[in-house]
């Protein structure tokens, strides 16, 4: 029976990455460079490498094919990052990640450009150049600080802050190249309308998406089984992608919209976990398919460029982010751990260099195709800079204050004084306090007017094109339709009867939420009515003009007559639209903050469980507590750290007021009751993390067996007392007592001399003990 080809690739691509990711992952090495030797040993250049020597090299036929499944592994992979993306995270991160992501990325394509240029490169692909350097690996960086147990650091927020903006600057990143290249000139006014146009777009969308998906969740809770919820969440992606598509963005762009969209809804986090194993598989197979694209021949031409751009990505993101991260406020230390923990490229860089091939911008061969050069370098510098990226953060703490310690004192003093500076709070400028008042709401209700806009121009645009195709029936039957002026008359006061209540919140006269000022910020802001009116009333005036000049044709008198019409007309039913608008912006702002409430209302629900002045708190127990396995009553929590469990939940399942039998297993969401120093003292026990000294090596831990003798400190204790657990870091799994053997012996059984112990642990420290 013949297989089809594309299902023998798909097969060798799995078998192959399983086989790497396995190896890699014993030698404690990043997978994803697994993935990318996988891809190049299955790729067709590994087997042409070998052709002179073995005749039969699997390899992958129709590159073609899986260059389809790599863009599909694409839009899950960004999927996946706008899940985890917020644009209230955006919002948290504030001025230092900001900061610190701008001068960086600046500081980088300024470097990759003029590095480019000096290799003899054209601009364009010294562009592309600048550009996938500046990007980090998310993957990496958060892997590397799970593994240090660095995300409690001080620096940890900054960098995972910097890595939030990055993600949206790389979007922009991507629509402006893809720009660029079509225009094949760098102009200041098409990086503008590129930028402008993609914040509209990003703006209208996800407005659309908050306003109406959370009530197409609410409406469809009962039926959304995980099966259901998956495919919903798929096919949403996917409608994002092709809507993307439609407006002339990429599809890697609509993915994260859809992904970053979702994780503003209550049904995140089971999204995000029903989603993983799909974005997995999808983006293994496309770091392998990056794999496939590596050119040994390319890569022994270009060894020269590739390390020096090795030199200039380490050395330049940690220049870069250190002096950023300095620029907004942080100290040495921080900024400089910052800047070590950066110095790679990843997931975006190979996206943009796969951009640059498609878009034939990086150069042309004689055949035709284009030249895959760039992208391999790209490949090459990933590899090395991911292998060196956990050493640079583990060594970034001992460098840092090296780096403090040789410091001129004065220097020090001045960045200490800048740090207060930059920290210090002072009072709201004008323009700071009309944007918070106003400018949000003037921005997304202008952005609504838009998007209404141009979708009724769509629906006339297509309304006359059908109206043309009549044009027989039209003169047969004697009927003139003229240009279908009073069609377009008639949409365009459709269109301004919809957009009049957002043409109402741009004009009304008093600020939203005045109870949320005080007298003096009040009184500042009736001091400036004057001018905030005058402001108003221009962009509500323009936003009318817009309208009218999408439709008709007019002179300047006409359309003067038809602006003061609209005003009257707003002013008129104002009555009837300020409770419309009102109710659309409360569902709006409910929408919006579903996840914040539903955690508010579960902490609210077990709230009446707490007693003066403790707190209710909830950890997550980590598959490396000393807890795990062990029935509350074993754990030790109420007697040794004065803790009571209050809730366990597990999955779907939630156990109130648990037995004391009840056993404690990884991944439990615990809900604990204590005072703030009983609740801080438990945190390392239950959350703990494994170091990396403290890995267990697999030869040294075993089943060995002690007799006990009067001489031990254990004997004649029971078994939970008796800290056996602790001195061989094991269990007692077994206990021979004259003709008696016990299997798992209970807690409460008391060691005696002449007993036979079973232990599982480290064998070192069992032999120490005889």
């Amino acid at each position: 029976m013949h297989l089809d080809p594309l299902i023998q690739d798909l097969g060798l691509i799995l078998i192959a990455a399983a086989l790497m990711t396995l190896l890699f992952k014993k030698m404690k090495q990043p997978i994803v460079l697994g993935y990318l030797l996988a891809g190049f040993l299955v790729g067709p250049y590994f087997s042409r490498l070998l052709e002179p020597y073995f005749s039969h090299i699997p390899s992958v036929k129709e590159v073609g094919s899986i260059k389809t499944w790599a863009e599909i592994g694409i839009v899950f992979m960004l999927f996946g990052l706008g899940l985890e993306f917020s644009f209230k995270k955006l919002l948290q991160v504030g001025k230092t990640a900001s900061i610190t992501a701008v001068v960086e990325i600046g500081f980088m394509i300024l470097v990759g450009f003029l590095i480019g240029r000096a290799f003899g490169w054209d601009w364009l692909k010294s562009l592309f150049l600048g550009a996938i350097l500046s990007m980090s690996s998310t993957t990496i960086i958060v892997k590397a600080f799970d593994e240090l147990q660095l995300k409690r650091r001080s620096f940890a927020p900054v960098v995972f802050g910097i890595l939030i903006v990055e993600d949206l600057i790389a979007i922009l990143l991507l629509v402006i190249l893809t720009s660029v290249s079509v225009t094949q000139s760098l102009s200041g006014t098409e990086l503008l309308l590129s930028s402008l146009k993609l914040a509209f777009f990003l703006i209208l969308w996800f407005i659309m998406g908050i306003f109406l998906l959370p009530i197409f969740l609410r409406y469809c809770r009962n039926l959304l089984s995980d099966e259901i919820l998956l495919l919903v969440s798929i096919g949403l992606c996917f409608m994002m992608v092709i809507v993307a598509n439609h407006t002339g963005f990429s599809a890697a762009l609509g993915a994260f919209v859809m992904g970053s969209i979702l994780a503003e809804t209550s049904k995140r986090n089971r999204i995000e976990h029903l989603i993983l194993p799909v974005k997995d598989l999808f983006s293994a197979v496309f770091f392998v398919s990056v794999g496939m694209m590596i050119e040994p021949v390319i890569l022994k031409e270009h060894w020269n460029v590739i390390a020096i751009l090795v030199g200039v990505t380490i050395v330049g993101k940690f220049f870069g982010t250190t002096l950023g991260a300095a620029l907004s406020g942080q100290n040495v230390r921080d900024s400089t751990q910052a800047g070590m923990s950066m110095a790679q490229v990843g997931e975006f860089s190979f996206i943009i260099a796969m951009l640059g091939i498609d878009l034939k911008v990086t150069g042309v061969l004689e055949n035709g195709e284009a030249d895959k050069s760039l992208y391999a370098i790209t490949v090459a510098v990933s590899a090395v800079t991911t292998l060196t990226t956990p050493f640079l953060i583990k060594f970034s703490d001992p460098f840092s204050l090296g780096l403090h310690r040789v410091i001129p004192k004065r220097i020090q003093n001045l960045l200490v004084r800048y740090e207060a500076a930059m920290k210090e709070s002072g009072r709201e400028s004008a323009f700071s306090l009309f944007w918070k008042v106003y400018g949000i709401s003037l921005i997304l209700n202008s952005v609504i007017i838009v998007g209404i806009t141009l979708v009724a121009r769509y629906f006339q645009d297509s309304l006359m094109e059908s109206l043309q195709r009549l044009k027989f029936f039209q003169q047969e039957n004697g009927f003139r339709w003229g240009q279908y002026d009073l069609t377009a008359i008639v949409i365009c006061f459709l269109t301004l009867f919809i957009s009049t209540p957002f043409l109402w919140a741009i004009l009304r006269n008093r600020p939203p939420r005045t109870d949320d000022y005080d007298t003096e910020t009040l009184a500042r802001l009736m001091r400036l009515q004057v001018g905030v009116s005058l402001i108003r009333f221009l962009v509500g005036s323009l936003l009318i003009a817009f309208i009218v000049a999408n439709f008709i044709s007019m002179r300047v008198t006409a359309g003067l007559l038809a602006l003061v019409a609209a005003s009257t007309f707003i002013l008129l039913f104002s009555r009837f639209f300020e409770p419309l608008y009102l109710k659309i912006e409360r569902n709006f702002l409910s929408n919006l903050t579903e996840k914040e409430r539903a955690i508010i209302e579960e902490r609210a629900k077990l709230s009446h469980l707490v007693p003066w002045e403790a707190r209710l708190t909830e950890f997550t127990v980590s598959e490396f507590s000393p807890l795990v396995m062990k029935t509350i009553m074993d754990s030790g929590l109420k007697n040794d750290y004065g803790v009571t469990i209050a809730v366990i939940k597990r999955g779907e399942k939630t156990i109130v007021a648990p037995r004391s039998y009840e056993i404690l297993l990884p991944c439990d969401k615990i809900y604990l009751i204590g005072t703030n120093e009983q609740l801080f003292a438990v945190r390392d026990v239950i959350e703990r993390r494994l170091d990396s000294e403290e890995e267990t090596d697999d030869e040294n831990f075993g089943l060995v067996s002690l007799v006990l003798h009067s001489g031990h400190s254990f004997v004649d204790k029971p078994i939970r007392e008796c800290g056996l657990r602790d001195a061989v870091n094991g269990l007692i799994v077994g206990l021979e007592r004259g003709d008696q053997r016990y299997l798992n012996p209970p807690p409460m059984m008391t060691l005696l001399p002449g007993d036979l112990i079973w232990l599982v642990g480290d064998k070192e420290l069992i032999q120490n003990l005889e």
